[in-house]
């Protein structure tokens, strides 16, 4: 239990995979003008990374390894996620049209995310690791702790970003740093803000 809470919270802060790893910013960087819009994107990625994280550590360890077919991963990783999506896409233009539209391109487009495809290599070469390291992925359940804190650690990102960002409409901001800039700002600041919990020993 103490090893699946630690892999848990560090997925989140210590290996966010928006501020310690940099993946998935092009939805990130172009969803988070809006709190609402950027907490819908950010449930969907919790769900997908949810359900094609430990599936994926099905495969690899029950069909892949024992078989010896690791070399088909990475397709097999993709064709997950890419399904899962598509039942994500079908689920929220059904039950919520508003959100499809104002999500527009970027919910198909979680099918390319680069955190959750990051998040299935990340437990990949965690398989192996130390049991007693902090890290290492050794059971199904800690699979599931993994995906979890990897998509809430990214909702967190872009809903803290689309907060700022809303805050900023209002304020007072240079001309040449307007848009794109500020942005790039706020997230360097907010990269730095959460290096504060790498030497957390969690």
């Amino acid at each position: 239990m103490e090893h699946f809470f630690s892999l848990f919270v560090r997925s989140i802060f210590v290996d966010n995979m928006i501020f310690a790893f940099f993946l998935g910013m092009c939805s990130f960087l172009a969803v988070s003008k809006n709190v609402k819009t950027s907490l819908g994107l950010g449930v969907a990625v919790i769900f997908v990374e949810l359900i094609t994280l430990p599936v994926n550590y099905l495969l690899q360890t029950k069909v892949l390894e024992p078989m010896g077919l690791e070399f088909l991963s990475f397709i097999l990783f993709i064709a997950v996620i890419a399904g899962i999506v598509q039942l994500v896409e079908m689920v929220v233009e059904k039950f919520s049209p508003s959100l499809y539209n104002s999500l527009g391109i970027f919910l198909p487009l979680i099918a390319v995310n680069c955190a959750i495809m990051g998040a299935s290599l990340f437990m990949q070469q965690r398989i192996g690791m130390d049991p007693d390291n902090t890290q290492a992925i050794t059971s199904f359940g800690d699979s599931i702790a993994y995906a979890l804190g990897s998509g809430i650690g990214w909702a967190l990102a872009i809903v803290c970003l689309a907060a700022i960002r809303e805050k900023m409409e209002y304020c007072d901001i240079p001309k040449p740093l307007k848009g794109v800039g500020i942005t790039f700002i706020t997230v360097g600041l907010m990269a730095m803000a959460f290096m504060c919990f790498s030497g957390l020993a969690i």
